[in-house]
């Protein structure tokens, strides 16, 4: 007779979500037994913390590369972008987005600032 061994896996997801968070969750919970929730960080429309800040801390010692990407002093390529990129390229006025990702391609870290007047003009 033979023997046979399970073993459990362990997954550690980090989810982040712009909408349905909550709903999502409980989903995945309800899918995986002995699921749990760990900790939760709710944000405001401002994300985690200031796009510059996040940029400057994960470039230093790295590389800084075109459109928000960079690499961080582990190798790891990293884009930084701000919620509002999104919503700006996905405008249903193509010449706004057309001058939003013109701006973008001259930028190594994204600037909101000149990403907006770009998209208003």
């Amino acid at each position: 007779m033979k023997k046979i061994q399970t073993y459990q896996q362990k997954i550690t997801p980090f989810l982040w979500y712009n909408n349905n968070a909550e709903e999502a969750v409980n989903f995945y919970i309800s899918v995986f037994k002995n699921s749990k929730i760990i900790s939760q960080t709710p944000y405001g429309d401002e994300g985690p913390g200031p796009v510059d800040e996040l940029w400057e801390i994960l470039s230093e010692d790295g590389e800084k590369q075109q459109c928000g990407w960079l690499k961080d002093k582990f190798g790891l390529s990293w884009q930084i972008v701000p919620t509002i990129l999104g919503e700006m390229l996905n405008d249903k006025d193509s010449m706004k987005a057309n001058k939003v990702m013109k701006a973008m391609l001259k930028m190594d870290k994204l600037d909101i600032e000149t990403l907006m007047h770009a998209y208003n003009e």
